[in-house]
């Protein structure tokens, strides 16, 4: 199916570029989204007439985009989620939940322009592509944690996983040193145990009047 391109789509092509692609995609994606119009001949001399308007159009948006891009650019944001000790979420993060904080962190953004490459099952930081133009991308990092103090661990680079880990072996270290501890004292008793013996057991010395 041919259609004329109203914007610029990435790995398809430029505005006012016909190509063709495959029906799904135009009725799912290009035309209910007015990233394309079907290539008509009628539609192609609409496109002309507008091409101008258009174009200027983009620019502008362009321009909004990337002023939002220099504040957006490497943010991290924090998502509290449920999770098992293990770190696996129950459920996962979608596109809406990163639209969601990043607009109420004060940036406008909708979860169409949201792009999750895999999906986020585990707490850690993730990565997360936010397409604010046709041109403009940026990427935002995830922060999903079980609670604000352990998202300021992970922000800190340590993961929640090594944190327990550490914690388990501090653990381990502690119970070794008690059982150190008792082992010595049990040693302090026996020999203070055997040099009683010894003294009981010493012969008695004679006295001078024998």
């Amino acid at each position: 199916m041919e259609v004329i391109l109203l914007e610029r789509v990435a790995k398809l092509g430029q505005m006012g570029e016909v190509v063709d692609v495959k029906p799904g995609f135009a009725r799912n994606y290009l035309l209910p989204q007015g990233k394309a119009l079907t290539a008509s001949k009628a539609n192609i001399e609409h496109f002309e007439t507008q091409k101008a308007q258009l174009e200027a159009r983009n620019l502008e948006t362009k321009k909004e985009a990337e002023s939002l891009a220099s504040n957006l650019d490497g943010k991290q944001f924090i998502v509290i989620r449920s999770a098992s000790d293990g770190g696996n979420l129950y459920g996962s993060v979608t596109t809406r939940d990163a639209a969601d904080v990043a607009t109420e962190e004060g940036f406008t953004v909708d979860r169409k322009q949201v792009l999750i490459r895999e999906p986020i099952k585990t707490l850690g930081l993730h990565e997360v592509e936010i397409h604010l133009h046709p041109e403009v991308m940026v990427t935002i990092t995830l922060n999903v944690a079980r609670s604000p103090e352990e998202a300021e661990i992970q922000a800190s680079g340590k993961s929640i996983q090594e944190l327990a880990a550490e914690e388990e072996a501090a653990a381990d270290f502690e119970i070794a040193e008690l059982f150190d501890d008792l082992g010595a004292a049990a040693s302090d008793d026996e020999e203070l145990a055997e040099a009683a013996g010894v003294a009981d057991e010493a012969p008695a010395e004679e006295s001078d009047d024998e």
